[in-house]
């Protein structure tokens, strides 16, 4: 069921965080805001000429995929989708919220196209939508199943949505699982559905600085917190459970390793809890492989995600997915993928060759 049928918003910013956070006496701003935000509800092709020399300088014109965004502003409201405020060949604006989320969803297409020959969210050049100020004081960005929506936050503990690349990335990625595999919000396969977005926006955010693996900070949403909060980021990819632990708004929950696994009917039943767990498993098989992560690590996930993934996969299932989309590329991935699935106990060790 996609996210438009079911009415559900993947949220970047947990339910269980909010929670919490309407609990602040420290934050009363935000503890209103992170109220509201909780009880506010379920709320053409285009192509570009590339030019280059070629060795005998001459000039070279090559035809390639082009995004094609529209920025709208909800006005503080929560009407959707707004007036529409900048569109693709529109110059920036005099509202940095609308040229960061303008710049956010061409940086995650770029890496789409460049990493996956992907055209846009659906693979034939769907346009990028997004809506900018949702809401007052709202604390989150989401996907609604057709467009980005970004909240302002509430100014003590959240700030300035579109400022985060990691953020965008990983809820334009929930627009291509939904156009792929399109993973059950609930339980395991939405944890995956939380963690394939998480694995994206990290990438976008990697691929826009040309970092290697080794050289990222893993982190989701580093920017969206207040310097009042003591955290780096909403989550760690490669240190779940690291990403934050303040007198307010407690510790981190995640789990690094299946031993951590939380059952619960909360959160879609630990959908962004859990995610940490093949979080941290894509994060060590990039940094195992070495290089940009975009690259062989990402292609991994990436065909596991589009090569038929059942909308009910669970970990075993998807990391077997990888470790069949690894195998194809060479004996090294595929024994790299597996030595991330052992570490984070997706796999046994019985699933790791010996080396005698």
């Amino acid at each position: 069921m996609s996210s438009t049928a079911s009415g559900e918003r993947h949220g970047v910013v947990p339910s269980y965080l909010l929670a919490r956070l309407a609990e602040s006496g420290r934050f009363p701003k935000a503890a209103a805001a992170a109220r509201q935000t909780l009880t506010a509800g379920r709320p053409p092709f285009r192509a570009r000429i590339d030019l280059s020399i070629d060795e005998n300088g001459d000039l070279v014109a090559q035809l390639s995929d082009a995004p094609n965004r529209t920025i709208s502003d909800a006005g503080n409201t929560q009407q959707l989708p707004g007036a529409v405020v900048r569109g693709e060949d529109d110059a920036p604006v005099d509202d940095t919220a609308v040229n960061e989320a303008f710049d956010g969803l061409g940086a995650t297409f770029e890496m789409l196209l460049a990493a996956f020959e992907r055209n846009s969210l659906d693979d034939a050049g769907a346009p990028l939508d997004a809506t900018v100020h949702y809401g007052v004081d709202y604390d989150n960005a989401f996907w609604d199943g057709e467009r980005m929506v970004f909240g302002d936050g509430d100014g003590e503990v959240f700030q300035h949505f579109t400022g985060s690349l990691t953020v965008i990335g990983h809820e334009l990625a929930h627009g291509v699982v939904q156009h792929t595999a399109n993973l059950e919000y609930q339980g395991q396969p939405g944890a995956l559905n939380e963690s394939i977005a998480d694995v994206f926006g990290a990438l976008t955010e990697q691929y826009a600085l040309s970092q290697t693996a080794d050289q990222a900070t893993w982190l989701i949403g580093a920017e969206i917190f207040t310097d009042a909060v003591e955290g780096a980021a909403l989550r760690s990819m490669i240190a779940p459970g690291t990403a934050y632990d303040d007198d307010e708004l407690g510790r981190d929950p995640q789990p690094d390793h299946m031993s951590g696994f939380v059952r619960t009917t909360e959160d879609n039943g630990g959908v962004h809890i859990n995610s940490g767990i093949p979080n941290r498993a894509f994060a060590l098989f990039a940094i195992d492989l070495g290089g940009k992560a975009w690259e062989r690590a990402g292609t991994v996930w990436y065909r596991a995600l589009t090569g038929g993934l059942s909308s009910t996969a669970t970990f075993t299932q998807f990391a077997d997915a990888t470790l069949a989309a690894a195998t194809a590329i060479d004996a090294a991935t595929a024994a790299a993928a597996r030595r991330a699935w052992t570490t984070v106990g997706v796999y046994g060790d019985e699933r790791v060759p010996s080396t005698d």
